[in-house]
């Protein structure tokens, strides 16, 4: 276990807020955890956070040098939750078992995929996950789930609607010795994909070129969750901006491109203080440096209220706001 008093949190979030903790600790997965009398966070990569002020406690976080990763023979892949997931994908690719490809080059844990339910390219946490070790905070003890338990929604999972309760240390996926490319996005169809490893590099290019680099701009990803509307709710938007891209049947109606929605409230490419909307893709908010949390909130607040004013959908953020 490591401690650091005071620290700065900003080479712990992507978007590169500087903000600080009172004190980080960093865990092995299978140290005990301390006892927490104070606020505590539970912390990825902070992929997917927006920190806007100072952490008056502890930020958790588990050891992100941990490389543990066991193979079953069936092909189940057992990974620290600490470990960055593009890294266990690759680990993966070099040991021959497949289905991890079309996540590849999204910024975040292992632990974090699963709460989040992340998804990309036609493909989710929930579909390659089978169970899920973590830690119960509140009855202090440790705890297993099976994929059904683990509650998975668009963009959320059992562990996202109780924050703070569950500390994830091991996620084990349910993989396959056969590659069989997975391209239900059809963007994909068209890019080199003949082998595993073709298919990486091509959704890695392809995740890039319209996504800035948390090396270079800082960012959460996909900041707004893409809306579910009621067939009646589609149709009408749909006859009033015929150019609206087709909408995806899912669970509870069609769900909607909330890019394309900011993009046509104006607000792609637009800063606002010193965050803005990514010039190619209006789903991005970004650091455009040096930015603050409530910059960015007050962006993502201007975009929610001009796309609701004009399409009377309210825009739910995907990224989390500490």
């Amino acid at each position: 276990m490591k401690v650091y008093e005071n620290i700065s949190l900003r080479e712990y979030n992507t978007f590169g807020i500087d903000v600080r903790a009172r004190r980080v600790v960093v865990i092995d997965a299978d140290e005990p955890l301390p006892v927490l009398e104070e606020p505590f966070l539970i912390l990825g990569a902070g992929s997917d956070v927006v920190f806007t002020r100072d952490y008056p406690g502890t930020v958790l976080l588990l050891n992100p040098d941990a490389a543990d990763v066991v193979m079953q023979p069936d092909g189940t892949v057992v990974a620290p939750a600490g470990m960055v997931l593009d890294r266990l994908i690759q680990w993966t690719l070099e040991r021959g078992v497949y289905g991890l490809e079309n996540l590849s080059a999204i910024p975040g844990t292992v632990g974090a995929s699963v709460v989040q339910n992340v998804g990309a390219y036609g493909v989710e946490a929930k579909d390659v996950v089978s169970r899920v070790e973590a830690y119960d905070l509140l009855e202090r003890r440790p705890v297993a789930f099976s994929a059904e338990e683990c509650r998975f929604g668009y963009r959320t999972s059992l562990f996202k609607s109780q924050p703070g309760r569950w500390f994830i240390r091991r996620v084990h996926y349910r993989l396959s010795h056969t590659y069989t490319p997975n391209l239900t996005y059809r963007a994909l169809e068209a890019l080199p994909h003949a082998t595993a490893a073709e298919l990486r590099q091509s959704i890695t290019d392809l995740r890039w070129s319209k996504l800035p680099k948390p090396e270079e701009h800082g960012s959460a990803g996909s900041f707004f969750k893409n809306p579910v509307v009621d067939e009646a709710v589609y149709r009408r938007i749909k006859s009033e901006h015929p150019d609206m891209p087709e909408a995806h049947a899912a669970e509870g109606g069609y769900k909607l491109s909330a890019g394309w929605l900011i993009d046509r409230a104006g607000w792609k490419g637009r800063t606002m203080g010193r965050a803005g909307v990514w010039p190619k893709n209006a789903l991005v908010l970004y650091n455009t440096g040096g930015c603050t949390g409530p910059e960015v909130v007050a962006l993502a607040e201007a975009i929610q209220h001009d796309v609701q004013q004009q399409f009377g959908i309210t825009l739910i953020p995907e990224a989390i706001i500490v």
